[in-house]
């Protein structure tokens, strides 16, 4: 079985707190996911009795998604976290699940997510900019959905908000600067640099991005980037070394030592 094959039958299970997120969102959520595997399960918690959640109704017959119903059974606490982690474990449990998609800007996930990975799930989270970092830094991957690199061939968010270290946009000035003075961005870049780095100082961008994945919860188009290689470049603190039909290079500017480009080419097989 092909690498690509054995991505389409990966079960992933999609959770999605119906209270947290716009239904506006979902088909950038579903074709993110289709990147890594088949999101079967599919179920959105909320109170469906409630006006709040009437733009969602459409929605969900639409992406044959299962609405579950959840009573607030007392004010103040939020009855459907509940409902969503309760299903969550009965999934991870007694189904054959590869992953879970979480769809949420609520922190109280974060236990939930920390313990679907250390079952060995892959979780990726979907939410608002006002997501709480803990939550962020607990998935494999998380997707700002606001982000309009985030949405493929879609218009601008009207509710895009304010460039900010972090959280600069493909279209601000100003971005290059701002990504450079996110210090937990470029140290997570540099260490996965150094990490992969041959003699010459020169690491191989793909296993570069694979090592900064692992250090933190990266993803390109949070800053504005499409690739890691535009997420490099943009930084202005990194050289991109690329031989044409080759994989691209990269190297950190502070390394005086290195070469001036790298010493062993990608063989052509």
């Amino acid at each position: 079985m092909n690498a690509h094959a054995t991505l389409s039958f990966r079960r992933i299970a999609l959770l999605i707190d119906a209270d947290n997120v716009s239904a506006a969102r979902l088909p950038t959520i579903l074709a993110e996911l289709a990147k890594h595997g088949t999101p079967g399960i599919r179920r959105a918690y909320g109170d469906w009795t409630t006006p709040a959640l009437k733009g969602w109704k459409e929605t969900l017959h639409e992406f044959a998604i299962r609405p579950v119903q959840q009573f607030s059974y007392s004010k103040g606490k939020n009855a459907t976290d509940m409902a969503l982690v309760i299903d969550a474990m009965e999934l991870l449990y007694t189904q054959k699940i590869d992953a879970f998609g979480i769809v949420s800007s609520d922190a109280d996930f974060t236990p939930l997510v920390m313990h679907l990975k250390a079952a060995g799930q892959d979780v990726f989270g979907f939410g608002e900019r006002k997501t709480p970092e803990p939550f962020v830094n607990a998935c494999t991957d998380f997707l700002y959905l606001e982000n309009p690199a985030a949405l493929p061939g879609g218009p601008e968010d009207p509710e895009k908000p304010s460039p900010r270290a972090g959280s600069p946009t493909s279209d601000n000035p100003a971005a290059p600067r701002l990504l450079a003075q996110d210090t937990k961005l470029v140290n997570a870049l540099r260490g996965a640099v150094e990490a992969s780095a041959r003699d010459d100082g020169w690491a191989l961008l793909a296993q570069v991005g694979s090592a900064a994945r692992r250090v933190a919860t990266i993803d390109p188009r949070n800053y504005g980037a499409k690739t890691f290689t535009d997420l490099f470049a943009k930084t202005g603190l990194f050289e991109i070394f690329h031989r044409p039909g080759e994989q691209p290079w990269v190297a950190d500017k502070r390394n005086k030592e290195r070469s001036k480009e790298p010493c062993v080419p990608i063989s052509r097989g």
